[in-house]
């Protein structure tokens, strides 16, 4: 399931805070930004909505980490998320399997930015599309889902990510306000 919050800015933080488990507490409290602050509690608690929603679990989670850093839930390992935000838009995916996910909101993106990750026959898609920056967003969405569903991280060449799209399965939304990707394996 996707948990969207598409106004982080009216979240209480103060009011947050008194939700989230002792280690979220800590973790967020370490923000310097209070924009960080907020998305961090709101990425936090759509998991919380997710968890009691999905799976009647009411109390809130304690992550543990694997190497590399990605954070799964102390006692569930069964159950798999990821978190992205992007300007005021936090999203929450959860699912039985495991899950990638990124949200993007509109900003400026340059020509290098497009020649540097995406490929000839994405460029010209790019190029082609009514709304460019759209099919930019929704095309590095999908980029950045799989590589957080792989664990891999923006850490390989950008053009090839999706070479083997049919390995995964991709969900897309695009909306004014932002777009956002969700990634699964086809298996």
């Amino acid at each position: 399931m996707i948990y969207l919050n598409g106004n982080t800015e009216l979240l209480d933080i103060d009011d947050a805070l008194s939700k989230v488990s002792s280690q979220r507490r800590e973790q967020v409290l370490k923000i310097a930004h209070e924009s960080g602050r907020r998305l961090s509690l709101a990425v936090y608690l759509l998991l919380m909505e997710g968890l009691q929603k999905e799976y009647g679990i009411t109390e809130p989670p304690v992550f543990e980490y694997l190497e590399g850093g990605k954070p799964v839930i102390k006692g569930h390992p069964d159950i798999h998320f990821n978190f992205s935000h992007s300007g005021n838009v936090a999203l929450c995916a959860i699912d039985s399997r495991p899950v990638g996910a990124d949200v993007e909101t509109p900003r400026k993106i340059t020509p290098s930015l497009i020649a540097y990750t995406m490929n000839d026959e994405e460029q010209a898609l790019i190029a082609l599309a009514p709304e460019s920056l759209t099919a930019f967003l929704a095309l590095w969405t999908k980029k950045e889902a799989v590589l957080k569903l792989t664990g891999e991280g923006i850490r390989r060449d950008l053009k090839t990510v999706l070479a083997n799209n049919a390995e995964y399965r991709i969900e897309t939304k695009t909306t004014k306000d932002f777009v956002y990707s969700v990634a699964r394996y086809n298996y």
